[in-house]
């Protein structure tokens, strides 16, 4: 079932007049139970069962973990109570980090086992073959990288203190709640959870904006992400063929369509969510206007930024230490980034780059803190365009790993940046039989995208202002007719379901 169908809207509408026609509140969350199983059922239903066997794994450890748990201390003599507390406490923490420990090895355990065993076992002991990466993604789960970084973050929080939640079919809806499930947005439990205990019908408001943010979000992948996605295609599809231009205009193309794709996916699922009376975390807070590698990833998917932040980062010991150190941190931190989204070497390499990047970044910031100069540059005009210029430069050719795992792929496309002449034939069938535009008029289109943004930016975060709902609901049917007559046929899977 895929979100911009047809299918996707009836599903939706059956299963809200379903909800909210209920009075109790845990009938409710069945319905999103119920409602989430069918929906991972019309994808890949083959993994239904383990997915509601981690589900529940998870929530046993949590139980266990719940640090409001007692343990038993019995002693008549004061000092004798005190010391047997003492050790029962030491000996229960010890418990926990143990079961903490378990927790996590299961769920990296299941998440390694299906997105990294078998493309490196094909690395290493089938060297030549090339598609042994491609076909493993087919049967890896959806969304089985958010899931296992959901449960972790669980595990985590309660183990810090946090209560567990001992309803399972409240952890259940939170875990499979079909909205989040594929791509996120990567949600904690307990931010979800107040809401399930608060849940109310949505003002009218709230409503106007879900059926907004979910015709954004259409429109965003539809028209713009997939439109985008078959001149990347085309030209990634034939590297030998493309000049030097074609693959700049490829990479700023991808860097678009990847956001555009992304994005409208969140769109969606927070515009779904909010119909549910729930509120899902924003994850991109535009990005490409960031003037650091820093502030882009505070900016670019958020919630991973924050999970990896808050699980990773810190418990390395973040910036509390020497600068070496933090530098170090910030490398492994990226690493693992790179690692989660996939197996091949060029997400390594990706994820590598951005950790140099940052090194950069807090480097360049500790000597601007000695030098009152460096500072005030950093903060004239002239500075921040400098800096948002090399942000982006180094953002978007980072996205050729990403785009091109293959090193062998994304190596050519280094090599061909500068002086490489087309081929003849590419640009007839690029530009005159597939897209019957020319490589000028793309170039326009991607500037309008860009000024699109830059207008939305200037709204948004310099005037604070925003659209009201009534004006919000005029916008709806017009995206929605325009993705009916314009959207390319037979629409691009979402970029993200492969990690």
């Amino acid at each position: 079932m895929n979100f911009i169908s047809l299918l996707y809207g009836i599903f939706l509408l059956s299963v809200l007049l379903i909800y909210w026609s209920l009075a109790q509140k845990k009938l409710r969350i069945w319905v999103l139970l119920i409602a989430s199983i069918a929906f991972y059922a019309s994808l890949q239903i083959q993994y239904i069962p383990l997915l509601l066997a981690l589900t529940y794994c998870n929530f046993r450890i949590g139980i266990a973990l719940d640090p409001y748990n007692s343990f038993n201390a019995n002693s008549d003599n004061l000092q004798e109570f005190n010391e047997e507390l003492q050790l029962s406490q030491a000996d229960w923490n010890s418990q926990r980090l143990k079961l903490l420990i378990l927790g996590v090895t299961i769920n990296v355990l299941l998440l390694f086992g299906f997105k990294y065993i078998p493309p490196l076992y094909k690395v290493i002991y089938h060297p030549a073959t090339s598609s042994g990466f491609e076909s493993f993604k087919l049967i890896a789960p959806l969304g089985i990288s958010f899931f296992t970084f959901e449960c972790i973050s669980y595990l985590v929080d309660v183990y810090r203190g946090a209560p567990a939640t001992k309803e399972f079919i409240q952890f259940a809806s939170y875990k499979l709640f079909f909205a989040k499930l594929i791509s996120g947005p990567i949600t904690r439990f307990h931010h979800l959870a107040h809401q399930f205990h608060q849940l109310h019908f949505p003002s009218s408001n709230i409503l106007a904006e879900g059926v907004w943010l979910i015709a954004q979000g259409t429109f965003k992948k539809a028209i713009l992400a997939d439109h985008l996605g078959i001149y990347v295609d085309l030209c990634f599809g034939n590297l030998q063929r493309a000049g030097s231009n074609d693959l700049w205009l490829a990479i700023l193309a991808y860097g678009f369509q990847l956001y555009l794709d992304f994005s409208g996916y969140v769109d969606i699922a927070r515009g779904t969510a909010l119909l549910f009376g729930l509120v899902l975390p924003e994850n991109f807070d535009f990005p490409y206007f960031s003037t650091s590698i820093a502030d882009f990833w505070r900016r670019w998917h958020i919630t991973l930024g924050d999970w990896l932040r808050n699980y990773i980062y810190f418990p390395l010991g973040g910036s509390r230490r020497s600068l070496n150190r933090t530098c170090l941190n910030l490398m492994i931190v990226m690493l693992i980034a790179g690692i989660w989204h996939g197996a091949a070497l060029g997400f390594v390499i990706w994820g590598a780059f951005h950790g140099l990047a940052l090194v950069i970044h807090r480097l360049t910031d500790t000597l601007s803190d000695r030098f009152e100069t460096l500072e005030h540059f950093w903060h004239n005009p002239l500075g921040k365009l400098i800096a948002w210029l090399f942000t982006q430069f180094m953002v978007f050719t980072s996205w050729i790993w990403f785009r091109l795992p293959n090193l062998q792929d994304s190596s050519l496309v280094f090599k061909h940046l500068w002086g490489y002449p087309a081929d003849t034939q590419f640009a007839q069938k690029v530009y005159v039989e597939a897209l019957n535009i020319s490589q000028y008029q793309l170039a326009i289109i991607l500037s309008v995208i860009a000024t699109c943004m830059t207008v939305a930016y200037f709204f948004n975060h310099q005037l604070k202002l925003q659209f009201n709902w009534p004006v919000k609901l005029l916008f709806v049917l017009p995206c929605f007719y325009a993705v009916w007559i314009f959207a390319p046929e037979g629409s691009l899977p979402y970029i993200y379901f492969d990690f």
